[in-house]
């Protein structure tokens, strides 16, 4: 059984409303979000031209998605952290450590598929 409320096409604009809302607030306060959407609006095209068939494009371009959908989860932690006070404590320095640690691993991974792709298209 399904939460009560929104149903159907209402539950869909709430839902849109509500992540256009999060986006809009990452851009506004996330610094490194800004710069990963950056770094995307430019990757994206390169893709396009770096790619030789759906498949690699596919990867080139969900590498750079997947750092902004990490990113976003990261802020997200930190906004609950902070909510809870600004107090030092192990559990909230480890939440905010891991999250970083995600973003990284992303942006590692990012910069394997490119390479390996690049690798592959110039120099295999």
């Amino acid at each position: 059984m399904g939460k009560p409320g929104y149903t159907g096409i209402q539950r869909i604009i709430r839902a849109a409303r509500f992540s256009s809302q999060g986006l809009a607030y990452a851009w506004r306060e996330e610094a490194a979000f800004r710069q990963e959407v950056l770094l995307t609006v430019v990757l994206i095209p390169a893709a396009f031209w770096l790619g030789r068939n759906p498949t690699e494009i596919a990867f080139l371009i969900a590498s750079c998605l997947l750092v902004l959908v990490i990113e976003l989860v990261n802020s997200a932690i930190e906004a609950i952290v902070d909510r809870f006070g600004e107090e030092q404590h192990v559990l909230a320095g480890a939440a905010k450590d891991l999250g970083s640690a995600a973003v990284l691993i992303s942006l590692i991974f990012l910069g394997v598929v490119w390479v390996a792709v690049v690798y592959d298209r110039f120099y295999a």
